[in-house]
């Protein structure tokens, strides 16, 4: 099956694949035509293959997902219900009544491992083109594409979801209810054009969401070494759009902007009175990347970039020190960042004041564009958008399937598919549970050696036991019936090989 690279309405690359195994004749050479949801964790070099259930409903109630329902039908239980869906499955649902964002957390509660939604609408280019495409009565057509935007609440979504074309909905969903059933394949893969992948991040530098992994991702970098290179953005908006530029003395967006209202940022306070302003964040942007073109743009990889960052974020990200150049001197002495140069790299660049065009933001802004960035952070692997979450081992885990074939460097073929902890295994070289893990024959050998001692300790016990029993019997034995030895053994009566008198 070919797989398509879809250019998304962003310009972003993806490329996934929508197949359907069975039944063999609703299978397609080239796969099916979809959209791919803007949230959620698709399993980058991986796909999902699974049995598909109709859900029959537009699972817009949280409260009522009733997975006892759909099609196909499945027997029933001892109480006469039709037994639930079978994980792991596919879950098939019909478009509308809330948003796709709503659909999808319901249907992962529910326990599916993918979702495709089924668009009830047709397209209205596809209407006059397609044949099989045709409006229900009463609808109108779309004029535009449908975009699985995220609403805003995505953020906990980590099962992958698709959206497809009415005229390809249609025919698997009556293959469904008609109790058939339908396996299909979800899958994703990143462009991998050669031995080395290229990965970027967008963020800002009081951006919360992305603290842990710029703490963190610097192993991996290192570790990647020169079969990855990495390219940082900071996030700045051109104030001359916005509106901000300063006419006759006076600028709308007062602290958010430099350069007389050129590049601005948002304030991270939301007060415009007080606090870090949107140009201490401008600042700050342009100091980092300063800080890269000096020690990563060489080799992609910019240990001391990574280590400055870190160690900005834990000494001087907070108001009273975000701007203290006490603070940012020592975050620099720390991750052995010449200060001078980099301010001289601020300055030859045009600087923050009057009216000057700074190169490097001018480029920030041009670079921003063309990516089409909206939400942040953001992060692309050889141009593709990575969904969901950012954390290490998603970002790791995309990077590794980007190699060519037999190109993968050794940490991915190490720590790829760790499974547990990727970045323990990144730092340690070995999966977690390499090292902890115990093989069959040494517990077989520890449960004997276990077995062993619990026994000793049982006849120690025992035989103890035994002896105080003797001590008895002859303490009460004394103390009315006065035996010589033999008399004892005749009636059967134990005595210390020591008691040769009589008692």
């Amino acid at each position: 099956m070919a797989i398509s690279l879809i250019r998304s309405v962003l310009g972003e690359v993806i490329s996934s694949k929508l197949q359907v195994h069975i039944p063999s004749s609703l299978s397609r050479t080239d796969g099916y035509e979809h959209r791919e949801a803007l949230f959620g964790i698709p399993p980058y070099g991986g796909s999902i293959q699974q049995l598909v259930y109709y859900a029959d409903d537009e699972l817009c109630d949280p409260t009522n997902v009733n997975t006892r329902g759909g099609y196909p039908e499945r027997e029933k239980d001892k109480d006469g219900k039709m037994k639930p869906w079978p994980s792991p499955y596919i879950l098939f649902i019909d478009r509308g009544g809330c948003s796709f964002v709503n659909k999808v957390r319901n249907a992962q509660r529910s326990g599916a491992a993918g979702v495709i939604i089924a668009d009830k609408m047709c397209n209205c280019a596809a209407e006059g083109k397609d044949p099989a495409c045709v409006s229900a009565p009463g609808e109108i057509c779309e004029a535009t594409e449908p975009i699985m935007a995220d609403d805003g609440s995505g953020s906990d979504i980590t099962i992958p979801s698709f959206l497809m074309f009415k005229q390809d909905a249609d025919p698997i969903r009556e293959e469904l209810k008609q109790n058939h059933m339908v396996r299909m394949e979800m899958g994703w893969s990143l462009p991998n054009p050669d031995a080395r992948v290229e990965y970027e991040l967008w963020t800002t530098p009081t951006d919360m969401i992305s603290r842990d992994f710029q703490s963190q991702f610097k192993a991996a970098a290192v570790a990647l070494n020169s079969h990855a290179y990495f390219t940082p953005h900071m996030y700045v908006y051109d104030g001359k759009k916005a509106g901000c530029e300063v006419i006759d003395g006076v600028s709308l967006c007062q602290s958010l902007c430099t350069n007389n209202g050129k590049y601005c940022a948002t304030d991270p306070d939301n007060d415009l009175s007080k606090g870090i302003s949107g140009a201490d964040v401008v600042k700050e942007s342009l100091r980092r990347e300063c800080i890269w073109k000096l020690y990563g743009v060489e080799d992609g990889i910019g240990a001391p970039w990574w280590d400055y960052v870190s160690q900005f974020m834990h000494r001087c990200d907070r108001e009273s020190y975000f701007t203290n150049e006490d603070c940012v001197k020592d975050a620099m002495s720390k991750a052995n960042v010449d200060f001078r140069e980099v301010e001289k790299c601020m300055s030859d660049s045009g600087g923050l004041e009057g009216e000057a065009v700074n190169t490097i933001l001018q480029s920030l802004l041009a670079e921003k564009e063309a990516s089409g960035v909206v939400i942040l952070p953001a992060t692309y692997v050889n141009n593709a958008a990575l969904r969901g979450a950012l954390e290490f081992a998603t970002v790791f885990k995309a990077i590794c399937s980007g190699y060519m074939k037999g190109s993968e460097p050794e940490v991915c073929l190490k720590c790829a598919h760790c499974g547990i902890d990727e970045y323990q295994c990144v730092i340690r070289g070995e999966c977690p549970s390499a090292k902890g893990s115990v093989s069959i024959q040494v517990f077989a050998i520890s449960l004997v050696v276990v077995v062993v001692l619990f026994g000793c300790v049982g006849l120690i016990q025992w035989q103890r036991s035994q002896r105080q029993m003797r001590e008895q019997v002859r303490g009460i034995v004394a103390e009315y019936m006065p035996l010589d030895k033999v008399q004892a053994e005749s009636a059967g009566i134990p005595l210390d090989p020591s008691d040769t008198e009589v008692i």
